[in-house]
């Protein structure tokens, strides 16, 4: 009896369940990032990397690469701010907003942007034997990577200025 008591409770549950988890959409959350910026193109999404799709998705997410094909303007400047093609330098990130985070911060404080590429990635590259040790072991939020690289500076204050020049760089570049 008692089994058929916690057979029928999980039951209604999973009935119950499987069309609230159905309608639950992971569109948008682009508010927020790190640092309170918007980063745009999905820089926010709870886990959902911004350069995938779900399967069970009926709205389609371009990749890094497909925004960087269809934006000059963005891909011209991360290759000015990396010195390196712009889809080499956004490889491994979540989104372009991270990445265009992490090259201005790279400039800004002249940090190493396969470093702080590596650490946020939980990547290596070719470039990493000028990184200190343990770079790119766990992926981190810009500010801690920040902070990893450079203790003597505001992690807070960096990432906040890096995120505002992304989403600057972001916003005029899809106005154009």
């Amino acid at each position: 009896m008692k089994h058929l008591h916690v057979s029928a409770l999980a039951l209604t549950f999973a009935l119950c369940a499987v069309p609230a988890f159905a309608q639950h959409g992971h569109e948008g959350g682009a508010a927020g990032g790190t640092m309170g910026g918007t980063l745009g193109h999905g820089a926010a999404d709870h886990g959902s990397p911004g350069n995938t799709t779900s399967p069970n998705s009926s709205r389609q997410h371009p990749t890094i690469d497909q925004q960087l094909a269809k934006n000059k303007q963005i891909s011209s400047q991360i290759q000015k701010l990396t010195g390196m093609s712009a889809s080499q330098a956004c490889s491994g990130f979540k989104s372009l907003g991270q990445c265009v985070a992490a090259a201005h911060v790279s400039k800004n404080l002249g940090i190493n942007f396969d470093c702080l590429r590596a650490d946020m990635t939980k990547q290596t590259f070719a470039a990493t034997s000028a990184c200190p040790s343990g770079t790119g072991k766990k992926a981190m939020s810009l500010g801690r990577a920040i902070q990893t690289l450079d203790p003597t500076v505001n992690r807070k204050t960096e990432a906040q200025k890096g995120v505002e020049q992304a989403n600057q760089d972001l916003k005029q570049s899809n106005a154009s």
